[in-house]
């Protein structure tokens, strides 16, 4: 092995191979509700097309929170969890099933295992420093794209990053996003290229580590609680000898973003879609909604739509609720059922996870009373309330909606930042007294880094 193959290696991420898995937070409580013929037509019924969360007209905009956010917590998502081998269709181990996402903020589904595992990732013209990024015309001006195959499938690590357009997007600007901080760092005096690449991926992880530990999360949970945690520790998210992540994280409360979805986005001045069209051919090459797996001029993002640049209007996030918007009631992409309420609804009972009540009193937090969940009485959950629903239900009432509730909150919270701090490599461990040289006087979120990625 070379110099080089050795330089590398080293500089891959943490991956799989160590056999992630997902765990249990709360491992003594017990499942609700039971795997029963009855159980999982009363959670059919409750996540139905049409049924209670498919209310488009209560569906309200979050006023606290821009639509760009929605996306920026898939991307997190898809960091840290795929879970391909699973089934809602029976009961799953959480500790048996594996998790193909390791658990640290690190991006390594826009890495992958670097230049000399996943060569195809990277631009050649600059010895695999630098990664690929593909212009889809050779008119100034004209819209990129990532890059992909004869196909059109998508040259990333994990294909869930090209599933809508705006998530693909935000995988674009992340991919330009280390290529100019490439040419930052040797603009600061690295030569080598290796050097470069390593000092980049570093800088790159670290800003978007802050980016969700100073502006995502207190959007999310508010800044007291993320104070707290940092201060006091966490309370509930531990582990033995390495973290892992827990299904009431990623089955459960980690899923808010679904909720806030919107119907219908404005993407540029040529292009509005609503986010799925169930009734648009998937052969189209150009369809009249967000999917993702198209190349087309007019399919990019304009981010003044989704985040304050101060260009455009940035459209909102929908509120933190029991209704979703009604186009995820007929994704066009899956097998039946094809609502995700349903399918959501459906993973927690193959997980086992505990209901929300029970989780809200081993916190010590007062659950909420059965009288705020009434409208699920007849399906006999408003004492006993699947994990996932009773959250984005604890958010309505605690919060009006706007952002998430304390047992919601201390579920995503000790998590996010519980990654932060078990990973050696990340600006926590690192270097405590780290701020970001990018943005101004310390201070860096999305916009910054879009902008510094030139793509605003």
């Amino acid at each position: 092995m070379s110099h080089n193959d050795q330089f590398w290696l080293k500089g891959t991420p943490y991956t799989n191979s160590n056999n992630e898995r997902f765990g249990r937070m709360f491992p003594n409580l017990p499942s609700f509700p039971r795997d029963t013929e009855k159980d999982r037509e009363a959670l059919l019924e409750l996540g139905k097309k049409g049924g209670i969360m498919d209310q488009t007209t209560k569906n309200l905009d979050n006023p606290n929170i821009f639509a760009g956010f929605t996306f920026f917590g898939q991307f997190i998502d898809h960091d840290i969890t795929f879970d391909p081998m699973s089934s809602f269709e029976k009961q799953n181990n959480p500790e048996a099933i594996e998790n193909y996402r390791t658990p640290v903020l690190e991006m390594d589904h826009i890495y992958g295992r670097g230049p000399f595992a996943d060569p195809h990732l990277y631009d050649i013209t600059t010895g695999g420093v630098k990664l690929l990024v593909e212009n889809v015309s050779s008119e100034k001006d004209s819209p990129y794209d990532v890059p992909r195959n004869s196909q059109n499938t998508a040259l990333v690590v994990d294909p869930r990053n090209d599933e809508n357009m705006i998530i693909c997007q935000l995988h674009l600007a992340f991919l330009k996003f280390h290529n100019e901080m490439v040419d930052y760092v040797m603009r600061e005096g690295v030569k080598h290229p290796f050097e470069a690449f390593e000092k980049a991926q570093r800088l790159v992880r670290w800003h978007y580590q802050w980016i969700i530990l100073y502006e995502y999360l207190p959007l999310l949970v508010g800044k007291t609680l993320v104070k707290d945690i940092l201060a006091n520790g966490r309370k509930f998210y531990r582990w033995r000898n390495k973290p892992y992540i827990p299904v009431e994280f990623s089955m459960a409360a980690f899923r808010l973003g679904h909720s806030q979805v919107r119907p219908f986005y404005k993407v540029n001045e040529q292009f509005s879609a609503p986010i799925f069209n169930d009734s648009q051919d998937l052969s189209h090459s150009d369809p009249d909604d967000l999917r993702g797996g198209k190349r087309a001029p007019r399919r990019y993002v304009e981010w003044g739509n989704f985040f304050n640049t101060g260009t455009g209007t940035p459209q909102l996030g929908k509120m933190i609720d029991t209704t979703l918007s009604s186009p995820l009631f007929e994704l066009p992409f899956v097998q039946p059922p094809k609502s995700l309420a349903q399918r959501n609804l459906l993973r927690g009972l193959s997980f086992g996870l505990p209901c929300g009540q029970d989780v809200s009193e081993a916190m010590r937090i007062k659950p909420l009373d059965h009288r705020d969940l009434s409208d699920v009485s007849e399906l006999g959950f408003h004492r006993k309330t699947p994990l996932w629903f009773y959250i984005l239900r604890e958010a309505e009432i605690h919060a009006d909606g706007k952002r998430l509730g304390p047992v919601g909150s201390r579920i995503v919270a000790e998590v996010l930042i519980g990654l932060l701090q078990a990973d050696e490599n990340s600006f926590i461990r690192q270097n405590t007294n780290w701020k970001p040289i990018l943005g101004k006087k310390g201070k860096f979120g999305i916009v910054d880094l879009l902008k510094f990625a030139k793509v605003v």
